[in-house]
């Protein structure tokens, strides 16, 4: 009898070959010379989803400004004057410590999400991805063509019909420049004080022309000149994404498993040939390269230059589409879910990411809830001690520091709390604070000596409006010794 043929296993795939992997940046050659890129315009599913979102979020990022809740800005971070307003609640210098929690909040995020789903806000979200490939580079490919087309028109010699085309893109370039520099300042300063800026006469403004007019510069070369290298070079996140990623983060991710070993497509070769032959479904067609907007191979693994920006996805998508084999190639994928088949998991690293956002959720939530809209600083008199009346109490004199953080004026009160005695207001007694300001005066506190038997006497003092306390005030006061 004879013996059954033994049964022969496909090869086993294995990774790309280290020799195809660089040790320089993608947009600059050996010599540290520039190497412009000119990307393929991508096609897809992914890119129509990508368009449709940046809409959406461009729109967004062009409504807020316009936006007033309260009367104040939706959004509004005026370094300049330390003014800033968030959902139309007013902060101040005095609320150093909300935003400061605020931006820990963010950067909190940002780690769970990298850790999680890789750089999914450069590719999707980033202002700078959003403008450079939603809007400037669609402008760039209606005006010069595609990739091929672009090249062609950089090697070619000048003349009139090149001329007339840079100067086309680049007076739209400027001109988008000057639009986005406006946005900016309208969070900066406000849209109505930019409306000011923009309808009245330059030479009224020209502090404000003038910073117009270098926020248009920098987004001009960031645009037209520097462009993928304001990712790779300027923004920290690339580098940053290093110490947070690991084998569990679903990240853009080439299926070496499967696509190795690379080699071109012989014809009427069968799927199940070129296994046996020892080949994958990669056709080293190079279309991955071709449309990628950093100019890197992602079949070179993770790299600090990859925005996840999935047009190699919908590249390989269209190559796999044509040679009749399945989608995913190129895919949203953990290093885990390639070599090992493992579905996405909650990691303990992101669960103490998540913890820790909580936590510092919980905290602004608490403060900002908590934060009153009147702010009250009691100081005693520098140099004054302490005097007598005619019938024997004491008085000791402080100066009062009230911060309205609301857009309306707030008339306030000012009452010993929990402690028998007298308060003064000195001037008007009527106070009221303007809004948006800041309103100093001085107080007259009288107590009793006998409150003063155990030496300095700590007290509160309540900050009333309207019949309600907006804080309570710690303050000292003192006397003679015995």
């Amino acid at each position: 009898m004879n013996a059954a043929p033994p049964v022969q296993e496909p090869p086993p795939s294995r990774k790309p070959d280290r020799k195809d992997f660089r040790d320089f940046l993608s947009t600059s050659d050996e010599q540290g010379g520039r190497r412009w890129l000119y990307p393929r315009k991508p096609r897809g599913r992914f890119y129509q989803r990508r368009i449709c979102l940046s809409w959406l979020l461009l729109g967004i990022l062009f409504a807020v400004p316009f936006i007033k809740i309260n009367g104040n800005p939706m959004l509004m971070l005026n370094v300049v004057a330390r003014r800033f307003s968030i959902l139309g609640r007013i902060f101040w210098p005095q609320d150093m410590a909300l935003l400061a929690i605020a931006l820990l909040l963010y950067f909190t995020g940002i780690m769970i999400f990298t850790a999680a789903y890789g750089r999914l806000w450069c590719g999707w979200v980033c202002p700078q991805t959003l403008f450079m490939e939603m809007v400037f580079r669609r402008i760039e490919y209606g005006i010069e063509g595609d990739s091929r087309a672009q090249r062609a028109l950089a090697a070619a010699p000048w003349t009139a019909r090149k001329t007339g085309i840079k100067l086309a893109k680049h007076a739209l370039f400027f001109g988008l420049s000057f639009v986005i520099s406006n946005l900016l300042l309208a969070y900066v300063i406000g849209i109505d004080q930019l409306l000011a800026i923009v309808t009245d006469s330059p030479a009224r403004h020209l502090e404000g022309l003038a910073y117009l007019l270098a926020f248009t510069g920098v987004f001009y070369a960031i645009f037209a000149r520097f462009r993928e290298q304001a990712c790779t070079f300027i923004c920290p996140y690339g580098r940053f994404q290093s110490t947070v990623l690991d084998e569990n983060t679903v990240a853009v991710a080439y299926d070496y498993k499967r696509g190795e070993q690379r080699a071109g497509l012989a014809r009427r070769q069968s799927p199940a040939q070129r296994r046996q032959d020892g080949k994958g479904d990669c056709v080293d067609c190079g279309c991955c390269v071709a449309v990628c907007p950093t100019g890197i191979d992602i079949r070179n693994g993770n790299q600090m230059e990859c925005v996840n920006c999935t047009a190699c996805i919908d590249a390989c998508d269209g190559v796999m589409d044509k040679l009749r084999r399945p989608r995913g190639l190129i895919r949203y994928a953990s290093l885990n879910g390639i070599e090992r088949g493992e579905p996405f998991r909650f990691t303990p690293r992101m669960g103490v990411y998540a913890a820790v956002l909580s936590v510092l959720m919980g905290l602004f939530l608490f403060l900002v809830l908590t934060r009153p809209n009147v702010e009250a600083t009691f100081l005693r008199a520098p140099g004054a001690l302490f005097e007598r009346t005619p019938d024997g109490n004491l008085v000791n004199l402080y100066t009062v520091q009230l911060v309205n953080k609301t857009s309306r004026p707030v008339p306030v009160q000012l009452r010993l709390e929990g402690i028998p005695g007298k308060i003064s207001i000195m001037g008007d007694p009527a106070l009221i604070v303007p809004g948006e300001q800041l309103a100093e005066t001085s107080v007259l506190i009288e107590l009793a000596p006998a409150l003063l038997k155990n030496g300095p006497k700590k007290f509160d003092v309540g900050v009333y409006s309207q019949g309600r306390r907006l804080q309570t005030v710690h303050t000292t006061f003192i006397g003679p010794r015995d």
